[in-house]
């Protein structure tokens, strides 16, 4: 119990202290507690939103602790408190029944997919997985909840002659090199709107991003893009620290929204369907693979940390797959 208590109290403090300080905060508690004797509080069981809401800040403080950005524990947090809000009573009463018939009434009522439901059935686990590890509950209801099948399907890749038509409708330099920086690094797109002007090593045709956990990692871009950037900083007069910064005045650094806003109108006008910052990312890795690289070279240029992911990426070109059949079944 005493244990119990230190790791709580440093749950809390988590948000505030630094790794040092909690730890000197862990020492100091445990000095100070072993002189007294001391009994478990059970949560008001009486006041269950009250209740439901200090155990789910303590998972998120817990979270927090592990690493997990902010926006991450936004989305843990919203997507819990959606199923406090349906569930009355104590969350601590929640059966396997109960989750269940919230996911599917999910479901049906926002038409979501079935990766959205599995990924919310994820963090329900992650959740119930902490409240059980943490003595608040004897067995986690998600043990019966099994995982969602989501099935796979062949998502396309931008052609070269998409490309270039993408390029050719490019109306200012900020967006061609931003496609073109895109194509040639495989980044994420939020990664691209945190670049700065100073992370971009021109010499050497790299830079450093901080990817999902803050995870730093190199990313290379080519000669064309290394030229188009150029150019747009070279017309820029703002002093935006920011890589890619809004068109009008007075300049703000480049929102994903925006980034998205900007490559779905191009798709628009160049009538290519389906055009969006990961599809540039799938694009690389595909033809990475499909030239050679060994997958584990391409899993550290995407930043995944599991080569599962990696694989789910690159879309193995059909064609390739038919030549290959011929070459070695036929």
């Amino acid at each position: 119990m005493r244990e119990k208590m230190i790791k709580e109290i440093s749950i809390a403090m988590a948000a505030v202290l630094t790794v040092d300080q909690i730890a000197m905060l862990n020492k100091t508690l445990t000095e100070v507690v072993n002189k007294y004797e001391v009994t478990s509080r059970v949560l008001d069981e009486a006041h269950p939103v009250e209740a439901n809401e200090e155990l789910l800040q303590r998972f998120i403080a817990a979270k927090r602790i592990e690493g997990r950005t902010k926006p991450t524990l936004q989305y843990y947090e919203s997507t819990i408190h959606h199923l406090l809000n349906d569930v009355e009573g104590s969350l601590l009463s929640i059966s396997a029944e109960d989750i269940r018939d919230y996911l599917s009434y999910f479901q049906q009522k926002r038409q979501s997919s079935s990766v959205t439901v599995n990924n919310i059935r994820r963090i329900f686990s992650s959740f119930f997985s902490w409240l059980e590890q943490e003595d608040y509950i004897i067995k986690s209801p998600m043990r019966r909840i099994h995982k969602v099948k989501t099935g796979t399907r062949v998502k396309c890749t931008i052609s070269d002659e998409e490309m270039e038509t993408l390029r050719d409708h490019c109306n200012n330099k900020r967006d061609l090199a931003m496609i073109d920086f895109l194509a040639s690094t495989g980044i994420r797109v939020g990664e691209l709107v945190r670049l700065n002007r100073t992370d971009i090593n021109f010499n050497e045709r790299e830079c450093i991003v901080s990817g999902k956990g803050n995870k730093q990692r190199i990313v290379y871009f080519n000669a064309r893009a290394k030229t188009h950037l150029k150019n747009y900083l070279g017309e820029r007069v703002d002093d935006n620290p920011a890589l890619f910064v809004s068109l009008h005045q007075p300049a703000a650094r480049l929102k994903i929204s925006g980034v998205e806003t900007r490559l779905h109108k191009l798709g628009r006008e160049t009538g290519i369907m389906h055009v969006h910052p990961h599809k540039f990312r799938r694009t690389l890795a595909t033809a990475a693979i499909e030239r050679g690289m060994p997958v584990e070279q391409v899993q550290r240029l995407l930043g995944h940390v599991k080569i599962d992911t990696t694989m789910q990426y690159a879309m193995v070109n059909q064609n390739n797959v038919k030549m290959s059949h011929r070459r070695y079944l036929s």
